[in-house]
């Protein structure tokens, strides 16, 4: 397994070359200052170095430390470090558990320490599949078709938590142009690099994520997998919401002019709900009087039919002679005809009330109809206002209401005429009724008087004469009492299914004032959610940049709490490469351990 050091250990070395030279030649440099008494450092610096296998299980990890020195001499740090090793001159390090002591005699001291047992803050899950099937790894170098990797990121439960929740992530893999083709990474960054693509992922602090890469391969070599975590320390700024903050705001005022609409809208409404309700009585109580009316005339034709009668029975035993006649009969003839002529001014009061209360009734059934409104909604705006935000029940009994308004105003406008000459028919029936009870007491008044006045055998032959003309007009009389009463059924009739229009209509009334009155809940409640919407658009933006600006945040030492002064961890973690066996078996002979100097050797093959 080859795992090579990335630039800041490599910069350490060379940063320690000098200082190596000189101490291996002869004392003949005053330069270098001689370490007297205890060191001093102004900030240290950690990196983090891990291998993982192919799969994301941890193998090894070490950390190269960095001080800044300020007064050359002994120093102190800490470590739960399973070996050490100095990385700047070959001055030894003393290591008493975790209490690591050198002696720093340059401005930059940099040391190695070596940790078995310490956990990443991050588990690292990495699988492969070729052409669909999952793939142990070692089986999938040198083979050709269509490679998967997924890679999975979680919090490591045994790690430092405050990395995880502080730290970004970036994962590079790199693929060689010759060997994978149509590379697609959904969540990633593609890239050139040389002859090389390389892919890049970003996790961000307190995140989990699955990242996959599909790829067509042939005879499959991999280069590791490189993961890099730093502090998430970039201060974001707030954008610029001003445009949209006034969008909204004129959103928000656009739902409270709507919502102010509707108000008054509903207002009016239920004013004209309550107008066809008092309606709807009015037009009962007219209903009952028709009814009354009808149900009387029956009993009035009756009666009618036995007064003419009756005047026929006197004419024709008058014409047949006085011997004939019972003259006693002719004293009852006066009070019978005031009796019909007080049932005929019964009938003309009812008429006149009648007449009255329709009048009443229509004025306000004509006001109430002039009410509703005769907005023309198109259907435009009806599909507009089902894709709003209102409940689709509501908009529903809201168009049938407001069709049904429509309908009823031009049935109306349609028989408003006939409604309009009842009034005038009344009239001229309570006037037809009032002249002939009139004509019936005049008849009496004379008959009483000329009884009274006139010798009956006399005045037989004029009797006789009077009562034929009695007789005859009572018939005419009679017959328009028929018509009158067959007018007042046909009228109930017919009244019978304008009030049943007038009990459909005030129910539609009602109905479309609940609708109305949910509409303005529902605009009501749309109005106060606008009206919050640029601050809540504000709210969230802080609380976006507040998620992942993480700037405020103190770095603490990845080793041992007793460090201070840390000024920075970084990690730098690799996997092992996918290779042939050759190249695994040169990786393994690079593993074995290299004193300082093979290392430095290897600088400057």
């Amino acid at each position: 397994m080859t795992f090579k050091r990335t630039s800041a250990a490599s910069a350490a070395i060379l940063l320690a070359m000098p200082t190596l030279l000189v101490s291996a030649e002869t004392d003949t440099s005053t330069d270098t200052p001689s370490a007297e008494g205890e060191g001093t450092f102004d900030q240290k610096t950690e990196v983090v170095y891990a291998t993982l296998d192919a799969a994301g299980e941890q193998e090894n990890l070490y950390v190269v430390n960095q001080f800044t020195v300020n007064d050359f001499g002994e120093m102190t740090d800490f470590g739960d470090y399973t070996s050490v090793q100095n990385l700047t001159d070959l001055t030894p390090l003393e290591q008493d558990g975790e209490q690591i002591t050198f002696t720093a005699q340059e401005e930059e001291f940099y040391y190695q320490g070596n940790m078995d047992d310490r956990a990443l803050p991050w588990d690292f899950d990495i699988s492969y599949s070729l052409n669909g099937e999952n793939t142990d790894v070692k089986s999938l170098i040198g083979e050709n078709g269509q490679l998967e990797i997924q890679v999975d990121t979680s919090r490591n439960t045994e790690g430092e938590e405050r990395f995880f929740n502080n730290y970004m992530v970036q994962i590079t893999m790199t693929f060689d142009a010759d060997r994978f083709k149509n590379i697609e990474a959904p969540d990633g960054t593609i890239a050139s690099a040389g002859k090389n693509r390389q892919v890049t992922f970003t996790v961000m602090p307190e995140k989990e994520e699955s990242f996959t890469v599909n790829a067509d391969v042939t005879d499959l070599e991999m280069e590791a997998i490189e993961m890099a975590a730093v502090p998430s320390s970039v201060s974001i700024e707030a954008p610029d919401t001003g445009e949209v903050k006034e969008e909204m705001t004129s959103l928000s005022d656009a739902t409270a002019e709507v919502n102010n609409g509707v108000g008054a809208l509903q207002t009016g409404i239920a004013e004209l709900n309550n107008g066809t309700a008092s309606l709807y009585d009015g037009s009962a109580q007219f209903q009952n009087g028709l009814s009354q009316l009808s149900g009387n005339a029956g009993g009035l034709i009756e009666g009618s039919s036995s007064i003419q009668q009756a005047l026929n029975q006197m004419s024709e035993s008058v014409g047949a002679g006085i011997g004939e006649v019972d003259t006693s009969q002719f004293s009852e003839l006066p009070g019978a005809f005031r009796q019909i002529a007080g049932g005929l001014e019964e009938v003309g009061n009812g008429l006149t009330t009648l007449s009255t209360n329709y009048e009443q009734v229509y004025h306000a059934l004509d006001q109430a109809i002039a009410a509703v409104p005769e907005h023309q909604i198109t259907e435009a705006e009806i599909a507009a206002l089902y894709e709003s935000e209102a409940d689709e029940a509501t908009v529903n009994k809201l168009v049938e209401s407001y069709k049904s308004s429509l309908a009823v105003k031009e049935t109306y406008r349609q028989t408003q005429e006939a409604f309009a000459a009842v009034p005038g028919a009344l009239g001229s029936s309570t006037g037809a009724i009032s002249e002939m009870s009139s004509t019936l007491h005049t008849v009496a008044n004379q008959l009483e008087s000329g009884l009274a006045a006139t010798n009956m055998d006399e005045s037989l032959g004029q009797l006789q004469q009077g009562l034929r003309t009695l007789a005859a007009n009572y018939s005419e009389f009679h017959a328009g009492l028929t018509e009158y009463t067959g007018g007042v059924a046909s009228l109930e009739g017919s009244y019978g299914e304008l009030h049943s229009g007038i009990g459909g209509l005030t129910g539609g009334t009602a109905e479309l004032e609940s609708g109305a009155g949910a509409l303005y809940d529902g605009t009501s409640e749309l109005a106060s959610a606008t009206s919050e919407l640029p601050d809540q658009l504000q709210e969230e933006i802080d609380a976006m940049i507040s998620e992942f600006d993480k700037s405020d945040f103190e770095p603490v030492s990845f080793v041992s709490e007793q460090n201070d002064k840390v000024e920075a961890v970084q990690f730098v973690i690799k996997t092992d490469s996918l290779k042939k066996d050759d190249t695994e078996e040169a990786e393994g002979e690079a593993v074995k351990e290299k004193s300082f100097w093979d290392r430095l050797i290897e600088l400057f093959k």
